[in-house]
């Protein structure tokens, strides 16, 4: 049986996008980047600020593994240029930076 938690998160999986920096920065600029640790499903994130889970999102948050971006993250992002993982709920866009393969 598929529930409403099945079809947002499947809505939120086909939303979900590679972005740059550059593409994020107006977002940052408004206030609306949410960023994700790594270790955490971008996904799952969003599903619980999106169906507002609030236990799970105020423990996230009281942990550090999300967070509003801050200066200090796009003076980083900036700098390094680096590429995203990003969903939309509004008003926030989560993002969770793309890890790197280490080649061996």
């Amino acid at each position: 049986m598929t529930t409403p938690s099945d079809l947002l998160r499947a809505k939120l999986n086909l939303e979900t996008a590679q972005l740059p920096w550059s593409e994020l920065e107006r977002h940052f600029a408004r206030g609306d980047v949410i960023k994700v640790a790594i270790g955490i499903d971008l996904i799952e994130a969003a599903l619980n600020v999106a169906e507002n889970k609030v236990d799970s999102v105020q423990a996230w948050l009281a942990e550090g593994r999300i967070a509003r971006a801050e200066m200090s993250d796009a003076e980083d992002w900036h700098a390094r240029q680096p590429m995203f993982w990003a969903v939309v709920v509004a008003p926030w866009v989560l993002v969770q930076e793309v890890q790197k393969e280490i080649e061996s």
